[in-house]
């Protein structure tokens, strides 16, 4: 039996930090200005704006958290490090949204049977200014979002905001030209609806992650078929592919191959290998452990990203 591993250490530089540092300051800021608007002008839109606001500002500073944590060096209890505190803290962040959708939807139903009078004048106003600042926030963590998972739940967060800041921009212009009330609350469940849809795919992904699922962009049987592809390999069995953090998959395989009498032959393999995942895949991280036809294990190597 020969191993052979080739070990590259492994920095796995957490995009966005300073994206939500910035965001985490505007979205406090204005969630306290549009809470008071809120009371004052008895607007149940931009009540549902702050409160989810709030929410915001606890998924920014939870995903702030998780990133530092994320940083800490792994350990022989924890192998792969803490990469994994990311993606719950986008699962936490999705599990808000949704709880957040729910609790503006039953206010605007109760508020439906007896819809108060709004100040249109000043929501209009401050829904405005939380429209700007929102579309500002999201523009800032845009760049980061597909990078990160845990950035993108946050850029989720903020987008959502900005979709309710235009319905309370939309409910405001209605009520202060018609006097329509029954608006407010309408369009406190429209936001509602928008909040509960943008959060479904975060959630699918966080879980998607924690139960080691195959990565979404990626499809096994090509995988598998890139394996086959090489020279020597007959088939190949116990495939997996996972995803650790945000941009960091993996694959593990039991590869079977003709003879090799020598071991560079084996080597030749598994190096064809790996760079036939990496280049079509971008997967860097690789174990791969090869076998005689006949059951014999050969040569094994372990490539960490």
């Amino acid at each position: 039996m020969a191993h052979t591993h080739n070990h590259a250490h492994h920095h796995h530089h957490r995009p966005g930090s300073k994206e939500l540092r910035i965001s985490l300051v505007i979205t406090t800021a204005f969630m306290l200005a549009e809470a008071v608007g809120g009371y004052l002008t008895h607007s149940l839109a931009l009540l549902a704006d702050a409160g989810h606001m709030l929410s915001d500002a606890g998924s920014l500073a939870l995903s702030l958290i998780a990133m530092r944590f994320a940083m800490r060096q792994r350990t022989p209890q924890m192998t792969y490090g803490y990469y994994r505190a990311e993606i719950l803290a986008a699962l936490v962040n999705g599990v808000t949204l949704v709880v957040i959708s729910i609790v503006i939807f039953y206010e605007a139903i109760l508020r439906m049977q007896s819809p108060p009078e709004v100040q249109s004048a000043p929501m209009l106003v401050i829904a405005t200014a939380g429209l700007l600042l929102n579309l500002f926030s999201a523009y800032i963590l845009s760049r980061k979002q597909k990078e990160s998972l845990n950035v993108r739940g946050a850029f989720l967060h903020v987008l959502a905001d900005a979709l309710g800041s235009v319905g309370a921009i939309a409910a405001g212009v209605v009520m202060l030209t018609t006097g329509w009330y029954l608006v407010d609350p309408i369009v406190s469940m429209a936001i509602a609806l928008l909040i509960l849809f943008s959060s479904w795919r975060l959630l699918r992904e966080s879980v998607m992650v924690l139960m080691e699922g195959t990565p979404l962009h990626l499809d096994m049987r090509e995988i598998e078929e890139a394996i086959m592809s090489v020279s020597g390999v007959v088939q190949v069995h116990d495939l997996h592919i996972w995803t650790v953090t945000s941009g960091f998959e993996a694959v593990s395989a039991h590869v079977v191959v003709q003879h090799c009498e020598r071991m560079e032959e084996a080597q030749t393999i598994l190096g064809q290998i790996r760079d036939r995942i990496h280049q079509q895949f971008g997967i860097d991280h690789t174990t791969i452990q090869l076998e005689h036809v006949e059951g014999q294990v050969r040569a094994q190597v372990v490539l960490p990203h």
